[in-house]
């Protein structure tokens, strides 16, 4: 099985992408906290990793100026689709998108003087050589700032425990292949691993919590349920486990008020490094 396999096909399926601008309503004002970390200057050049939609690619754009420029890079072609439609639409001229997976490909553009990643570096199934490839794309003294979460437990409205029962246990990984999804790079201690095992130093971690209101069908809906694999004999029973689990968030009929406990992390590339 080549690379990320299961997340390409998943990432390009044309009914999961169709949802994506649900999910962002989730994550938007995460972005704040990554620019902060990444303390873009005016001209600079930058790698976003796992674009999606590209509104943090546009909001980075924003802090780069016209003189420097944002390159966003995503396994998913109907996100990328999306994401240039909002550049079109925005009318920014120092954007492009590519149809790249980073933990292998080259992305052209670079050097970079950053790297950056909203919630897209928890997908690789090679942690240590996705970063790494990161590394080799940025200048001597590059940097790098992600936002990935924290655990499960810290991130209640992560409903998957509640539909354990109607799902099939996830396959083992492959030889040599790590887990991946939402939750692979939260502990702090095993991350800040990979990123020394892929040539960064520097490596800083800070955690954040905070909540956001949202339409409980940022999280979830009955079109991800099926997308997740509950068959449909027991999809009725899934969506009472599912409505349980989430009455917990409810303000009223149309908001739900969900806690994020969300973990940024920075890295630098050494200046000395080959």
């Amino acid at each position: 099985m080549g690379a990320n396999e299961f997340e390409r096909r998943r990432w390009n399926d044309e009914s999961w992408a169709a949802l994506w601008p649900r999910r962002e309503r989730l994550t938007d004002k995460v972005t704040e906290y990554l620019l902060a970390a990444l303390a873009l200057r005016a001209g600079e050049r930058v790698l976003e990793v796992g674009s999606g939609g590209g509104k943090a690619a546009l909001a980075a754009a924003e802090a780069v100026g016209g003189k420097g420029a944002v390159v966003g890079a995503d396994l998913s072609a109907p996100l990328n689709r999306l994401a240039e439609q909002r550049v079109s639409e925005a009318g920014a001229g120092n954007v492009m998108f590519c149809l790249a997976d980073v933990q292998t490909d080259t992305v052209e553009g670079g050097p970079f003087d950053a790297a950056m990643s909203q919630f897209g570096v928890m997908f690789f199934d090679e942690p240590i050589v996705a970063f790494s490839n990161i590394r080799a794309h940025l200048k001597p003294a590059g940097r790098i700032a992600f936002a990935c979460w924290q655990s499960s437990e810290q991130n209640p409205w992560f409903f998957a425990p509640a539909i354990a029962q109607f799902l099939l246990p996830p396959p083992e990984p492959e030889p040599g292949k790590s887990s991946t999804g939402p939750f692979a790079l939260a502990d702090p201690e095993q991350t800040t691993a990979v990123l020394h095992a892929a040539g960064f130093t520097q490596v800083d971690r800070t955690p954040h919590a905070l909540e956001v209101e949202a339409p409980e069908d940022s999280i979830v809906d009955e079109a991800q349920l099926v997308f997740m694999g509950v068959p449909e004999e027991r999809l009725s029973a899934a969506k009472v486990a599912v409505d349980q689990h989430m009455q917990q968030f409810r303000i009223d009929a149309q908001r739900s008020r969900f806690p994020l406990a969300f973990q940024i992390f920075k890295a630098s590339r050494p200046l000395l490094a080959a």
